[in-house]
């Protein structure tokens, strides 16, 4: 099937044939498909409306040509990068689940989750420090091996959007909403830390079942990615540790300078975890949550004035 103008089962882009549909977000399709020699891969398909801005274009082409450079065993490997027709793609390594499959079936148990998290802080340690902010971590976007260790995708679509909107000042939301980070929903300058905010509503999601915030108005989810507080991922999974839930809260925190400093620091709480001497209250927790943790340490420190959430709204 030669058919240029949509993705569709048989089509043949380059060497590769699409097989079956396996997704799709704001800005292209994600499709099974074979190689000539029977290989497996997924192929990524930029929507014809955007493939046909040539401006687009460039960026989807050229970030999507820096991500394949991004070259480590927790970010997925892209392969070609090509044209055929309206349709412009890249091909990637194709994987059995996703963090999303897997959560289809409900919360994961504690030591599954903390591996995947690990993986993904691992990934995004290293993307931040080339100076990568993913932008738009959720679980649709950590693909699982056969083993389950995990691996993340989409690294180019965000940076090409990003650039594309710098370039053209077109409005275009980077993200999805629910896991938006407070400062993506302000239009704010992003670092590391925004991602790291994304990956606590992630695991939030994977270690209880649930959203900390739902709506289906974009603008509402925006206000409470900002203003409102989650609710403690124990209230109604008191089997999780108190120490992952102080983790999760603190990814959560509406300002970044309340969040670790890093992916690496993530890391570090995450080894400190299985340190059993390590007391459960040294697990920082925004000042703003702690009336809503079960915890010994005050609010605030005798005189101290009470920390206010960043809300410029």
């Amino acid at each position: 099937m030669t058919l240029l103008d949509a993705p569709a089962q048989g089509l043949v882009l380059g060497p590769y044939t699409l097989e079956k549909p396996l997704g799709q977000g704001g800005f292209a399709s994600v499709w099974a498909a074979r190689k000539g020699d029977g290989t497996g891969v997924a192929v990524k398909i930029l929507k014809p409306r955007y493939a046909g801005d040539e401006a687009f274009e460039l960026r989807f082409r050229q970030e999507s040509q820096f991500a394949a450079n991004l070259s480590h065993p927790r970010v997925i490997r892209i392969g070609e990068i090509g044209r055929e027709g309206m349709l412009v793609y890249f091909a990637m390594e194709l994987y059995p689940a996703s963090l999303a499959t897997a959560l289809a079936q409900g919360p994961l148990p504690e030591p599954q989750l903390l591996a995947i998290t690990r993986d993904v802080a691992e990934a995004l340690a290293f993307a931040h420090a080339q100076g990568v902010v993913h932008r738009d971590i959720k679980p649709d976007n950590i693909l699982l091996d056969e083993v389950g260790r995990a691996v993340v995708s989409d690294f180019g679509i965000a940076r090409a959007v990003s650039g594309y909107v710098s370039a053209t000042g077109v409005n275009m939301t980077i993200g999805t909403p629910h896991y938006l980070s407070p400062e993506q929903a302000q239009g704010r300058p992003l670092d590391g830390r925004s991602d790291l905010y994304s990956l606590g509503i992630t695991l939030y999601k994977a270690a209880t079942g649930d959203l900390p915030f739902k709506s289906k108005d974009w603008y509402e989810l925006a206000r409470m990615h900002v203003e409102e507080a989650p609710a403690p991922p124990r209230q109604n999974h008191p089997d999780l540790s108190k120490k992952l839930e102080r983790i999760i809260l603190r990814l959560l925190a509406k300002h970044p300078d309340d969040r670790p400093a890093s992916a690496e620091e993530l890391l570090h709480e995450l080894d400190a975890m299985q340190d059993p001497g390590r007391d459960t209250r040294s697990f920082k927790v925004p000042d703003a949550y702690r009336g809503s943790v079960t915890t010994s340490i005050p609010a605030h420190k005798p005189g101290e004035k009470e920390k206010k959430w960043w809300k410029p709204w």
